[in-house]
C-alpha cells in the first residue's frame, strides 16, 4: 500500500498534487479525501490506515502549498471549487465506488466542510459525510473571540509558520522571538509582518473579516452526515459545538480532553482511552451504509477519566435534548465565605504596559498597585463532575471608553499545584464610571474536581500575549499605537462563578453512541 501522487486539475487548471493508497484487495471502494495546507506527504500513514480498512485513501496540498500549483490564500472561495473538482475526479476513477468522505483537522476540516455545504447535494462535487477534527471555521472566527477580543499569539504562530509561503516553517514565531522577545509588545499590532523580516501581506487583512457563523449557518442546509471532533481545551471549542448543533443532517459529537493538535485520522491510542482511527472507519462505514439515525448525538469526556457523558444540546431529534447529562448550573457567589472569598484587587489598574499574562498561572500577593481581582473558595468537601457550560457574572465599573474583562478559573489540588480550568474574556464599551454587568462565557468543560480542589478566580483586564492587550483609548487593538492604563472596580455583590455540575452520574459508551 504504497502512496503515488497525481496531479487532479482544478477549473482554472492548476495542477494540485494529490497523493492516492489504494487496498491490497480488488475494487471499487470507497474513498477519504483529506485536502491540507499542511502538507500531503505527513499523511501517509494515515492513509496506509485507511486502506488497511479497505478505503482509498487521498491526501491533496490546496493550491499554493507544497506540491500545488497557484496561490495560497486562506479561507478564499478556491477552496470549495478545488475541493469539488477533487472530488469528481474521484468519482471518476475506476477504483472508486463514488462513496465519498471528506476529512481533516483544523483547517484541512474548513476545506471538508466548505465543499459539503457549498456542494450539498450538487453531483459528483459533494462528499457524502463529513468528518471534521478541531475544525476552524474561518477567518473572523480564527482571529477573534466571538466576544471580541483579538487571538493575538495564536494566530501570529499561524501566519508566521504558514501564511504568504509554499511551505511551513512551524518555528518561525519561536525564532522571531529569540530575537526580540518583546516582538509581539510593539505596536501596531498589524506590523507583525515587517519585524518578522519577511513579507506577510495577508496579516492585515485577516482583522477585516468579522463575517462569523457563515460555515454553521450553511451547514443547517446540509443532509448529508458529520461526525464533529473537538476538545474542551481547543480554543475553537465552542464553534465545534456550534456546527455540531447546526447541523442539517445526521450529527455527532466527539468532544474530549484534547487541545488543538488532535492526532486525526488512522492515529494508534489517542488520550481519552479513545482509538481515533476504529472510530473514524467505524462511523464512515455507518455513515455511508445509511445506517446513522437521522438525529444528533454526542458525547463528552469527563477529563482523562475515561468516562464519557451524553452531551447537552443531543437528543432524538435535531431540536431535542433526549437524555443528554443532567446537570444543575452551581454558583459560587463572589465576596462570600462559602463561595469564592475575595482576596485582594477588589479596586485594580489595568495597564497594558505591564499586562496580565496569559502564560503565567502565577498570582502576584496582596500589595499596593493590583493588576487583577482574586477570589478563593473554599476546599470541595466532596468530587465534583463538571459536564457542560461554564460562565461568570461580573458587577464593574471602568474609567475608559473600552475595556476586556478577562476570567480566568484555576483549580488548586490540596498540595496547591495549580491547573487551568476555565477562561473567559469579552469586549464591552459601557459609559464610562458605570456599573455594568457583564456575562462571561467560560466554555463548555469536561472535569472532574477532586475534594480538596480550591477553584481561584481572576479578574483582569488582559490576557496577554495569548489576546491582543486592550489600548482602553477607544482605537481598534490592532491598529493603535497609543496604550492607556485603566482604573477597575470589581463589585462582589451580584457577582459570581457558574459551572455545570451533573446531577446524575450516567456514564455512556462513546464509540456505540457515535456510530449508531
Amino acid at each position: 500500500m504504497t502512496a503515488r501522487t497525481h496531479h487532479v486539475i482544478a477549473p482554472d487548471g492548476v495542477r494540485l498534487a494529490t497523493d492516492l493508497c489504494l487496498p491490497r484487495s480488488s475494487g471499487p471502494h470507497p474513498t477519504v479525501v483529506i485536502r491540507t495546507p499542511y502538507g500531503r506527504t505527513a499523511h501517509r500513514a494515515e492513509l496506509r490506515g485507511w486502506a488497511a480498512h479497505g478505503f482509498a485513501a487521498v491526501a491533496q496540498d490546496v493550491r499554493g502549498r507544497h506540491g500545488s500549483e497557484g496561490e495560497w490564500h486562506p479561507y478564499r472561495n478556491h477552496e470549495d471549487e478545488d475541493g469539488a473538482a477533487t472530488l469528481s475526479w474521484v468519482r471518476g476513477q475506476p477504483w472508486s465506488d463514488g462513496r465519498v468522505v471528506a476529512a481533516g483537522a483544523s483547517y484541512a476540516a474548513y476545506c471538508a466542510l466548505v465543499t459539503a455545504v457549498a456542494h450539498d447535494g450538487d453531483g459528483d462535487g459533494t462528499p457524502d459525510a463529513v468528518i471534521a477534527a478541531v475544525p476552524a471555521l474561518g477567518l473572523a472566527e480564527t482571529a477573534r473571540e466571538a466576544t471580541g477580543p483579538e487571538r493575538l499569539r495564536a494566530r501570529a504562530g499561524w501566519w508566521a509558520a504558514h501564511g504568504d509561503r509554499p511551505d511551513s516553517d512551524p518555528e518561525a514565531l519561536e525564532t522571531a522571538l529569540a530575537r526580540d522577545p518583546q516582538l509581539l509588545e510593539h505596536l501596531p499590532v498589524v506590523g507583525l509582518g515587517d519585524r518578522l523580516e519577511r513579507e506577510l501581506p495577508s496579516w492585515t487583512r485577516i482583522w477585516d473579516d468579522r463575517r462569523r457563523g457563515r460555515l454553521v449557518l450553511d451547514g443547517a442546509a446540509a443532509r448529508l452526515p458529520l461526525l464533529a471532533v473537538g476538545g474542551t481545551r481547543d480554543p475553537f471549542a465552542e464553534d465545534t459545538l456550534d456546527l455540531w448543533r447546526g447541523w442539517g443532517g445526521p450529527s455527532r459529537l466527539l468532544l474530549g480532553p484534547w487541545g488543538h493538535r488532535l492526532t486525526a485520522g488512522a492515529a494508534p491510542a489517542a488520550p481519552g482511552r479513545i482509538n481515533l482511527g476504529a472510530l473514524y472507519v467505524r462511523w464512515a462505514r455507518a455513515a455511508l451504509a445509511g445506517r446513522l439515525e437521522h438525529t444528533r448525538r454526542g458525547v463528552i469526556a469527563l477529563g482523562d477519566s475515561g468516562r464519557w457523558y451524553r452531551a447537552p444540546g443531543g437528543g432524538t431529534a435535531p431540536s431535542g435534548i433526549g437524555d443528554a447529562v443532567s446537570t444543575r448550573p452551581t454558583v459560587w457567589a463572589f465576596g462570600t465565605l462559602t463561595g469564592l472569598r475575595l482576596l485582594h484587587g477588589a479596586e485594580f489598574t489595568a495597564d497594558p504596559a505591564r499586562p496580565v499574562r496569559s502564560d503565567d498561572l502565577m498570582v502576584p500577593v496582596d500589595g499596593d498597585g493590583a493588576d487583577r481581582c482574586v477570589l478563593l473558595s473554599p476546599p470541595l468537601p466532596r468530587p465534583l463532575d463538571l459536564a457542560g457550560h461554564a460562565e461568570a457574572r461580573v458587577r464593574g465599573v471602568t474609567d475608559g471608553p473600552c475595556a476586556d474583562w478577562a476570567v480566568r478559573v484555576t483549580a488548586l489540588d490540596p498540595s496547591g499545584r495549580a491547573e487551568p480550568l476555565a477562561f473567559g474574556i469579552v469586549r464591552r464599551t459601557d459609559p464610562p464610571g458605570g456599573t455594568a454587568d457583564i456575562t462571561v462565557p467560560l466554555g463548555t468543560l469536561g472535569r472532574r474536581l477532586d475534594a480538596g480542589t480550591r477553584l481561584r478566580v481572576e479578574i483582569a483586564g488582559h490576557h496577554f500575549p495569548a489576546h491582543a492587550r486592550n489600548p482602553h483609548t477607544g482605537e481598534n487593538p490592532v491598529t493603535a499605537t497609543r496604550l492607556a492604563s485603566s482604573r477597575r472596580t470589581v463589585l462582589t455583590g451580584g457577582g459570581a462563578l457558574v459551572l455545570p455540575v451533573t446531577a446524575r452520574r450516567r456514564h455512556v459508551e462513546p464509540v456505540p453512541e457515535i456510530c449508531r
